[in-house]
């Protein structure tokens, strides 16, 4: 199945980019079919505390707000119906794979999930009102799947279990607050520590210092490990594991078997994004097919993504686009051995998945 990612950029406050992004989607596809699934999530009793979720951004990330409120104008939405679809609090998420590896220099990730809960974006910003630029793929628009600030932070996560939830963020809110709030890891963990957690997700960071931990968070207890490779279930935090975790494991021995720490980013890239070194996966159906795989390096500031197996990344330069530059870059095309498509495909039919 060929697919796609739209590049998007902007420079501006918060409540401008909410409402340049919110008048881009209006009419889009990525819109009309995540309407659909929220409304599917809604017969089954699904319920956003609107309230809740506007005092818990005021108090963490307060341009958040901004920005609903800018996507709101932008869609001709009320801002309680921006904030049900987007604030990132209370929400359901799927569950997915993913794997995740850093190295002397650099964060390595394959972003493992179904195709049809994927936006297809991949989105360059930099406030003028408070709060750090940052890019990566985007998750229900406001969120990210994992991504770089301007200071160098890099932040991806794993799913590990979604039994036992509780009030709070879900992960792709979580990492854009640390990417917008955080400028290393130390400051990620004691925010990640200070935040109530939906679901059970290991977060793991990188930053400019080249420091890296991998911070088990559940809706009960958040702990902090030192590891180079994660994947899908926790190491300290047992008993908060899915009952079945032979996948992850296996997985996590095959890294340990073909990792080593000082190879070359670009080795490290082919590591993760060829079929044959058995850590790519394929199985969509089941929510954990590799969509895309994405190297970081904080001190360049450079990001390189691909869509699908055995690709040439396409590079990302943030430093230049930090200096004023424009992104070149409008697609990313990718290859997936599938036939489900992404959320901004207009063929994509949601019943089918």
């Amino acid at each position: 199945m060929s697919v796609y990612s739209d590049v998007y950029q902007f420079r501006g406050t918060h409540f401008e980019f909410g409402l340049e992004q919110g008048k881009k989607l209006k009419q889009s596809t990525l819109l009309k079919n995540r309407v659909k699934q929220f409304q599917h999530r809604e017969k089954r009793h699904f319920q956003t505390d609107v309230n809740e979720a506007e005092k818990l951004l005021n108090r963490f990330a307060p341009e958040l707000l901004d920005e609903l409120a800018g996507l709101a104008e932008g869609l001709d939405w009320s801002i309680d119906q921006a904030m049900r679809y987007f604030s990132g609090y209370y929400f359901e998420y799927g569950k997915s794979g993913c794997s995740i590896v850093t190295g002397e220099n650099y964060l390595v990730r394959n972003y493992d999930s179904h195709p049809s809960g994927y936006d297809g974006r991949v989105v360059l910003y930099q406030p003028t009102d408070g709060g750090y630029g940052s890019l990566g793929p985007s998750m229900f628009v406001t969120g990210r799947t994992d991504g770089m600030n301007e200071k160098g932070l890099v932040v991806g996560y794993n799913f590990t279990n979604r039994i036992g939830a509780g009030d709070g963020f879900i992960c792709h809110t979580i990492a854009r607050i640390l990417l917008e709030k955080a400028a290393n890891v130390s400051e990620a963990i004691d925010l990640l520590q200070s935040m109530p957690h939906r679901t059970s997700f290991s977060y793991v960071l990188f930053d400019k210092n080249h420091q890296s931990k991998i911070v088990e968070a559940t809706p009960r207890s958040v702990v902090t490990r030192d590891s180079l490779a994660c994947t899908n279930h926790f190491h300290h935090l047992t008993e908060e594991n899915r009952y079945q975790n032979d996948e992850s494991i296996q997985r996590l021995e095959q890294i340990h078997k073909k990792w080593n720490p000082h190879q070359s980013p670009q080795n490290a890239y082919q590591a993760l994004n060829q079929k044959r070194a058995s850590i790519f996966q394929t199985t969509y159906k089941k929510w954990s097919g590799t969509l895309h795989t994405t190297l970081y390096e904080p001190d360049k500031l450079t990001m390189r993504i691909s869509l699908g197996a055995d690709r040439q990344p396409v590079l990302l330069d943030f430093n230049q686009f930090l200096k004023g530059e424009k992104v070149w870059v409008k697609k990313i095309y990718g290859e997936l051995e599938t036939n489900h498509r992404f959320l901004n495909d207009e063929l994509l039919h949601l019943d089918k998945n």
